[in-house]
């Protein structure tokens, strides 16, 4: 037989069985080798499957591969850790949170709560399950994903955890996290000793950013805004956290270089979909973010929702993005072309822009490079912000609450070491 294949799958057995050492569990089926890359779809149990590891059933399917591959190699059994949440509108605050977490350990399994769970401890999310899932396995750091988790840690969950899953710790960011009674809701793993902690990502919250959606909403339904109602900004980017979420490859000078220009501004499906389909015409995604003053002349003055670098450090956080130019211009010019040896160009909207009266991608058209991309989802802010105008009255009241303590967090707040 073909040497090449049978080293191929060898390799493969290999990493099955690791990953179920990681895991705990015998590995159902291992998605890479298959290719596949479907989006996640409901398979009328209402757990999302797809790309990235998801619950199926009972099972939690993990498909990383260097998390496999150190399994396989080293002899002892690779750290499993667990972080649940709503991840509601991710953004990077949640990224980093994610981010840390699998640095507590080797494989991280990422818990999200269901839809009816979050209405009624706090209210209507804005996306539903199964875009929620698809957005934290499209996170670079996740390993795997358990859909349909409880609101509320109850210490036969997290037994579960534990034996099922083959959950080494628990981790939580530094946040008190109380259950109904008053109780500390991580108070079981930490008294056994199986809990760690991270830091909340200092100047974001998904409270913060539904508030700037608000305001969008609201002047795309002709309301006059009240300059006191503009928030200022309070996230500090530095080359550290850029760092930190940033590429560790460069643009390969013999490869094929796919090119994504855009605002990706309020990072959603939508992105996510058409990065993954970018990923697959070429070897290398890389992801142009447009400069506030661009994205402000092209959608308006509430534009965009989070500036340049907020938005470059949440495609960073993606998996399908290899690396970012941040502040590209939106005009594609022979200099990033030839600089960044780019194949193909595909934008983010792809309906046409002039600047000096000539199509930015006009040049890209020009030379045959630029493709068009099938798109099930839309990535625009507008509809974002049309899903929260839907439910206004119980978002308003959620953020008038959070805000309280947001302000009263902030106007206590002492220094914060970076993480």
């Amino acid at each position: 037989g073909d040497v090449s294949v049978c080293a191929a799958a060898c390799e493969d057995m290999v990493l099955q069985v690791a990953v179920g050492a990681v895991a705990g569990f015998a590995l159902a089926r291992t998605l890479a080798r298959q290719g596949s890359r479907a989006a996640p779809s409901d398979g009328g149990d209402g757990k999302a499957r797809g790309d990235g590891g998801v619950r199926d059933g009972d099972d939690v399917v993990v498909d990383d591969k260097d998390a496999a591959r150190n399994a396989a190699a080293g002899s002892k059994k690779p750290v499993v850790v667990y972080m649940d949440g709503c991840f509601d509108c991710m953004h990077y605050g949640h990224a980093n949170a994610l981010r840390q977490a699998k640095a507590c350990g080797d494989v991280l399994i990422v818990g999200v709560v269901n839809d009816a769970e979050i209405k009624r401890c706090k209210g209507p999310p804005v996306c539903d399950e199964a875009e929620r899932i698809e957005m934290v396995q499209a996170c670079k750091w996740v390993d795997g994903v358990i859909g349909d988790v409880p609101y509320e840690v109850t210490d036969e969950f997290t037994d579960e955890l534990f034996a099922k899953h083959g959950v080494d710790y628990v981790v939580h960011g530094d946040d008190p996290c109380l259950l109904p009674d008053g109780t500390d809701a991580y108070a079981y793993p930490k008294r056994i000793g199986r809990y760690k902690e991270i830091k909340r990502t200092e100047g974001v919250s998904t409270t913060d950013i539904l508030g700037r959606l608000l305001r969008v909403g609201r002047k795309a339904a002709g309301e006059t805004l009240e300059a006191a109602e503009v928030k200022e900004a309070t996230f500090c980017t530095t080359s550290s956290r850029i760092a930190q979420f940033g590429s560790r490859t460069s643009v390969p000078v013999d490869g094929k270089v796919v090119y994504v220009s855009g605002a990706f501004d309020v990072f959603n499906r939508g992105h996510v979909e058409i990065l993954r389909k970018a990923k697959e015409l070429g070897d290398f995604v890389l992801v142009g973010v447009h400069t506030d003053a661009d994205v402000r002349a092209r959608c308006g003055d509430e534009h965009p929702v989070l500036n340049e670098k907020e938005r470059a450090l949440s495609v960073l956080s993606c998996r399908y993005a290899d690396e970012v130019v941040i502040g590209a211009p939106a005009k594609i010019t022979n200099d990033l072309l030839t600089t960044f040896n780019v194949s193909i160009v595909v934008a983010e909207d792809e309906d046409e822009y002039l600047i000096d009266g000539e199509d930015v991608n006009a040049l890209a058209k020009a030379r045959g490079l630029y493709r068009v991309v099938e798109r099930a989802h839309g990535a625009s802010v507008a509809g974002v912000a049309q899903k929260i105008m839907a439910n206004r009255a119980e978002f308003e009241a959620r953020n008038a609450r959070k805000a309280k303590s947001e302000s009263a967090y902030y106007a206590t707040k002492k220094t914060v070491a970076e993480t």
